[in-house]
């Protein structure tokens, strides 16, 4: 072989020997790109899984907020018209306290008493019950002290007399008893 030849084989070699190096980088290049893709995707795959597995706890959570409102809101419907009518039921105990003294006078109160019972059973159907008062411990969930008084012959922090009745409806209270209290 010439020299020539000798050269043009020499630069095949080399320029050879160059391609398949660079042939093998970019093939590993491009299992590294491969690679990267292929991870990045299964990290946005898992947060979008992530996502709609909040995204359905949280609509749970949401639908057993509002089942729990909506039997709340049931338990308690008759709360607004019960606490207009608690004005109602004081007047008709005030005009129970008074003494009758004629025959007129005492039919008028029988009749008045049997109103009174009415609304209170009707009332009573509802939930509504009286708040205990008289002779208990003060407790100021239920109570609410307006007067202390002091009595040697009973405790301290007892409730001496109701000077007006609490009503709660259920388990909620929607008038505290106003309460004279034993120092």
């Amino acid at each position: 072989m010439s020299e020539k030849q000798e050269e043009i084989v020499e630069d095949s070699v080399v320029d050879s020997t160059e391609e398949t190096e660079q042939a093998v980088s970019v093939d590993s290049v491009e299992e590294v790109v491969e690679v990267d893709e292929l991870t990045l995707v299964k990290q946005q795959l898992e947060e979008e899984q992530d996502k709609a597995i909040r995204s359905r706890a949280d609509f749970e959570n949401y639908k057993r907020r509002v089942q729990k409102d909506k039997e709340a809101d049931y338990k308690y419907r008759a709360q607004p018209l019960l606490l207009d009518i608690l004005p109602v039921l004081d007047n008709f105990e005030r005009a129970l306290a008074v003494n009758a003294t004629t025959e007129e006078a005492t039919s008028l109160v029988k009749g008045v008493e049997m109103v009174y019972r009415t609304l209170l059973d009707a009332v009573t159907k509802e939930g509504l019950e009286v708040i205990e008062a008289e002779g208990v411990a003060f407790d100021p969930n239920f109570h609410q002290a307006v007067m202390q008084e002091k009595d040697d012959s009973k405790e301290p922090g007892i409730v001496l007399q109701e000077l007006q009745k609490g009503y709660k409806l259920k388990d909620r209270i929607l008038r505290p008893s106003m309460v004279k209290v034993n120092e």
